[in-house]
């Protein structure tokens, strides 16, 4: 929940000034584990609103007189009282969860590269950046090879070639299958650096995900990182996922 969202669920602009100070602090606590705040801070956070910015000293006094806050551990600083706690995480749930959202700064996909496609997509390219980047490299390792495998059955599909993928119960072939024909199938058409990449990242997967004692290294997948790209970049384009 976002800062703006949960002005507008608390009706936040109608709240008296002691209230609106205490549902900020609470929000501030949740989202950044502020346990303790001022009156200062109050004003501050009621300001950046847009909100009329209240008398700190008075804000003060009324917040010493207030049943849902108490002392804090230095003077002039205040903790909400436990009870006022317990009422704002039943009625705003959603504070106290972490978020799902990926954070991630497009070091192996640049966003420019996969956004609009389809979200599971993008989600997969924030995974792919975001473990690389906390140096979560065998899990990083096995989404490049997951997203891989992805869009070649795009490929196919959109070709209308998908049957040259599939078994006999019409299951889609394992990941090795689907990369011998797509290298070797004139429609498909890979080009010439992305016929030894599809290879090439679908070992790297395999190794993080089955290979008892291997561990993917920072190295393995900055090497790739170019030709990664290029390969997704392709890939998306055969797919008719994104267009020039």
């Amino acid at each position: 929940m976002t800062i703006a969202q949960f002005v507008a669920a608390s009706n936040l602009p109608t709240l008296q000034e002691v209230p609106r100070a205490c549902h900020l602090a609470f929000y501030h606590l949740r989202k950044e584990g502020s346990a303790e705040f001022t009156a200062n801070d109050c004003a501050m956070w009621i300001e950046s609103l847009s909100l009329p910015k209240p008398n700190t000293s008075r804000l003060a006094d009324k917040l010493k007189l207030s049943a849902d806050t108490m002392r804090g551990s230095k003077p002039g600083y205040f903790r909400l009282h436990h009870t006022y706690l317990q009422q704002m995480d039943a009625k705003y749930p959603q504070l106290s969860e972490k978020s799902q959202e990926v954070i991630d700064e497009g070091t192996i996909l640049p966003p420019s590269l996969y956004n609009g496609t389809r979200p599971y997509i993008e989600s997969l390219a924030h995974q792919i950046n975001a473990s690389y980047e906390q140096n979560i490299f065998d899990g990083c390792a096995v989404l490049i090879r997951r997203l891989e495998e992805i869009l070649l059955i795009h490929v196919y599909e959109h070709l209308g070639s998908a049957a040259a993928i599939k078994d006999g119960s019409g299951n889609y072939k394992l990941l090795e299958g689907i990369v011998t024909d797509a290298v070797a199938n004139p429609q498909i058409a890979l080009s010439r650096n992305s016929k030894t990449m599809v290879e090439t990242v679908r070992k790297l997967g395999n190794y993080s995900a089955h290979k008892i004692q291997y561990t993917c290294k920072r190295e393995y997948i900055k090497e790739i990182i170019i030709d990664y790209r290029a390969l997704v970049d392709e890939l998306l384009h055969k797919a008719d996922l994104i267009k020039n």
